[in-house]
């Protein structure tokens, strides 16, 4: 993540470990930063987020391996489950996003 981003390893709250940061805004008004991508060590499983969701994935993710996911969360319960290659494509293409959705990057 941190090759992928450029961006040094960043704590959000006690337990996300995120790397960028880019600035939303929804059509209520809410507004606020939040890391590019990022994962956390959980008791059940690594928690990888994806903050652009899995819709543009889907060929991805049917080569990954053994997963869960939530809207933005990939649940994986041992790295040795999936194809690191393709977590690391995924990763990718996800920041790749954000970053030409979110310009004030």
């Amino acid at each position: 993540m941190k090759k992928i981003t450029k961006e040094e390893p960043k704590m959000w709250g006690p337990s996300i470990v995120g790397f960028g940061k880019y600035h939303y805004k929804y059509e209520s008004g809410r507004e606020g930063d939040w890391f590019i991508t990022g994962f956390s060590l959980r008791k059940q499983n690594l928690t990888v987020y994806i903050m652009s969701g899995f819709k543009k994935f889907e060929e991805l993710l049917e080569k990954l391996g053994k997963y869960k996911l939530g809207k933005s969360c990939l649940y994986i319960n041992k790295l040795e489950d999936v194809d690191i290659r393709i977590l690391e494509k995924l990763v990718f293409e996800s920041v790749r996003y954000m970053l030409q959705k979110y310009k004030n990057i």
